[in-house]
């Protein structure tokens, strides 16, 4: 048999050129194929919020990957249930859920419901500028970023975008033909922007008023990252819809939809489906996730070390602002580009990246040591001097 060599040429060009080959990760830390230690303030885009190869995790895998790794959704599995009920109990009860393997996928079906509810000449989906929901065609016209559409038009019809916290606009644009809105309640990839409470409170009256879907993307945001179960709970919202991933498997693949019972309902038996979604494998790893998250209470370690973290970014000169919410948080920068600043830090040994030209986005995991968050920030000073 011939040998093959296997390498990044392999791989097709959709990412650019890797800096860096990580190899181990244990908690906040990481280590690259020559054995260089990096401090991870990013989580893999804020999957990993319990840190790399937590023991527990760990545990969950290994248990039933012994046990049983997969079976169709043709039949039943203990841990999906599980799951779901785990699930709708931090979203305030009353739900009920659709697994599926990603953020994108889970917005995907969000989508799905929203016309199968909305039924015959209901179909368009409001979302805002800068908004970003996948890269799946659908979801990736539901994203508020033009630049992104233009190599893949025509893409699917159905999305209308509307300015990001302006109430009377989004008003403007329900048309009879709108079936929901979907809003994230901080915009990460838009910048780690946050919503005002008086946006999202008149979002769902309007919403209730129009009878149309309000639709939260909690994939970024969700499961204690910005210092609640949910980002949206800070605003005191009942969303009809709630979308989950990144955080649910702790880098494990698996996404959730969830809507309140009477909105679940539209979809019967064939309406929609995933081969993978909610297999025994990911539930039970997601559900042990949850669990962990549930037994260290997640949401006020991300209070916590998202105060100390804010506070050490706003003693950086070249710092103009930090926005977002406990781990979760963008920082601002006044002279500096933000991609360079990312790739020196990089160099120096700590994992951010360029949310914007102009902004850092630092997401570590939740169960970050203060004296980790203290490196970081002195070496971002190092950095920045």
């Amino acid at each position: 048999m011939t040998s093959t060599t296997v390498g990044a040429n392999h791989l097709m060009d959709a990412y650019p050129p890797h800096q860096v080959t990580f190899v181990e990760g244990h908690g906040s830390e990481l280590w690259d194929a020559r054995g260089r230690r990096y401090l991870d303030f990013l989580s893999g885009l804020a999957v990993t919020s319990l840190g790399h190869s937590h023991p527990e995790i760990v545990k969950a895998i290994a248990d039933q990957a012994s046990k049983l790794t997969h079976v169709s959704n043709l039949f039943g599995n203990v841990h999906g249930p599980r799951l779901a009920g785990l699930l709708d109990h931090l979203l305030g009860g009353g739900g009920k859920i659709f697994f599926s393997n990603s953020g994108a996928e889970a917005n995907e079906a969000a989508l799905k419901l929203a016309r199968k509810w909305g039924g015959p000449g209901r179909f368009v989906v409001l979302t805002a500028s800068q908004s970003f929901h996948g890269r799946t065609l659908a979801t990736l016209h539901a994203t508020g970023q033009p630049a992104k559409h233009e190599p893949f038009q025509p893409l699917p019809q159905g999305f209308r975008h509307v300015e990001w916290n302006d109430l009377e606009g989004l008003e403007q644009a329900i048309t009879p033909d709108v079936a929901a809105v979907l809003l994230e309640p901080i915009q990460g990839e838009g910048g780690v922007r946050t919503a005002s409470a008086s946006y999202l409170e008149g979002v769902e009256e309007i919403c209730a008023a129009k009878k149309i879907l309000f639709m939260v993307d909690e994939i970024q945001t969700g499961l204690a990252r910005t210092g609640h179960w949910f980002a949206f709970q800070e605003f005191g919202v009942n969303p009809d819809v709630v979308t989950v991933a990144k955080a649910l498997g702790n880098g494990f693949p698996i996404g959730a939809t969830w809507a309140k019972a009477e909105i679940a309902s539209a979809f019967g038996p064939g309406d929609h489906g995933s081969t993978f979604g909610g297999q025994p494998l990911a539930a039970a790893t997601a559900a042990r996730v949850i669990e962990v998250m549930m037994e260290i209470d997640a949401p006020s370690l991300a209070v916590s070390a998202g105060r100390r973290l804010s506070a050490g970014l706003h003693s950086l000169d070249g710092v103009a602002e930090v926005r977002g919410r406990g781990l979760l948080l963008a920082a601002e920068l006044m002279g500096h580009d933000a991609k360079k600043v990312a790739s020196r830090a990089l160099i120096a040994g700590l994992v951010v990246n360029a949310v914007t030209p102009t902004a850092l986005r630092l997401a570590p995991p939740l169960i970050v040591r203060h004296e980790e968050i203290d490196e970081a920030i002195e070496t971002l000073r190092g950095v920045m001097t």
